[in-house]
């Protein structure tokens, strides 16, 4: 409601030179309560008071108190990116970076900023759900997730807007996702080995209680078959460089006559790459080797990495933008999305194979 008293012109002094909301209420010529509904939404406000408060914050340069606004709104101007991995591998794969840069290119037109929570025990997992029930954030995005990681689960029973990177072990939740064709991923990397005319083929898979691994295991089993090839020898890795290279190390110890590997990962792969060499083995004269992810890693390394694509910034960006799409329309679940996979061939499957590979 108007105040029909004058207009005061709002005090000012040195020990509070920032126009306050009592400040912008004088100015405006209506109440404290009309003034904060004006600059949060202009609830309940007449036209003619919704503009008196306009002009009132050009005038004086008034920035509103997000903590007092987030007491009308319900927001917090927040959302979290949510990573269960220990500190180390988040600051080592580029994986993390890239998913950094694509969710905040979604939030750079907002006022929104991201924050970064890693939860990595059950201790650090249960206080890290705490914290998003909390009323902290508007959302979350939860990337590189695990079978175990059951609060992950829990975050569909909160209400909070939620966006998975990577396919969740549960989706028969409410929670939506986005992700890359895994499955084809891995049958592209099988076509191609074999395409080559290899045939003793040997894979380092990802760590079995994560999607990503399961989906490009199954899809690179799938490729195998279609060759009318047996399944090949497993090794599980953990995404990292020297998993790669003790996995690679096992390889060819169990089986030495191995010609053509798949890493379910380009660190991987590159760690596959210098345990061979260190064993005496070229890549590709003796083995040919395909990682997974296309990182720029994969073009700049000694031995340029043949790699199956998927687009991890555009992946980011759609989960951030699918995020605030829900807190905008609570309960709107955007469907999943799924992006195509593709073949990215370089030098470390580019010649043929040697002559005992060829007549097998």
């Amino acid at each position: 409601m108007m105040n029909t008293s004058p207009p005061r012109s709002p005090r000012r002094t040195a020990s509070r030179p920032s126009p306050t909301l009592e400040d912008l209420a004088l100015a405006a010529g209506v109440s404290r309560s009309t003034a904060s509904r004006a600059i949060n939404g202009g609830d309940r406000v007449s036209p003619e008071a919704q503009a008196a408060v306009e002009r009132a914050v050009g005038d004086l340069g008034y920035i509103p108190n997000r903590a007092a606004r987030s007491l009308v709104t319900r927001r917090t101007s927040s959302i979290a990116l949510v990573i269960p991995e220990p500190d180390v591998r988040v600051m080592m794969d580029p994986f993390f970076a890239v998913v950094i840069t694509g969710i905040t290119e979604a939030l750079r037109d907002t006022d929104v900023q991201l924050v970064l929570l890693m939860s990595r025990a059950d201790d650090d997992a249960s206080r890290t759900l705490r914290y998003l029930r909390g009323g902290h954030v508007d959302g979350a995005i939860v990337v590189s997730h695990h079978e175990a990681d059951s609060w992950a689960r829990s975050l569909a029973q909160t209400g909070l807007p939620t966006i998975f990177i990577g396919r969740p072990w549960d989706t028969a939740s409410d929670v939506t996702y986005v992700d890359s064709d895994n499955v084809g991923g891995g049958r592209l990397a099988a076509r191609h080995l074999v395409g080559l005319g290899r045939r003793r083929l040997a894979t380092v898979a990802g760590p079995a209680d994560m999607t990503a691994a399961v989906d490009r295991l199954r899809g690179w089993t799938e490729g195998l078959a279609e060759a009318g090839l047996p399944a090949s020898p497993v090794v599980h890795g953990d995404f990292t460089t020297e998993g790669g290279a003790a996995a690679a190390r096992r390889l060819i110890a169990e089986h030495p006559d191995i010609d053509g590997v798949f890493a379910a990962s380009d660190l991987m792969a590159l760690g596959v790459i210098e345990a061979l060499q260190a064993a005496g083995r070229t890549v590709p004269g003796d083995i040919a080797v395909i990682g997974y992810d296309n990182h720029a890693v994969a073009a700049t390394a000694p031995t340029p990495l043949t790699t199956i694509t998927q687009p991890m910034v555009g992946m980011a960006v759609r989960a951030g933008r699918m995020l605030l799409e829900e807190i905008e329309a609570p309960g709107s679940h955007p469907e999943p999305v799924i992006y195509p996979t593709e073949l990215v061939e370089r030098a470390s499957t580019a010649v043929a194979p040697t002559a005992s590979a060829a007549n097998a």
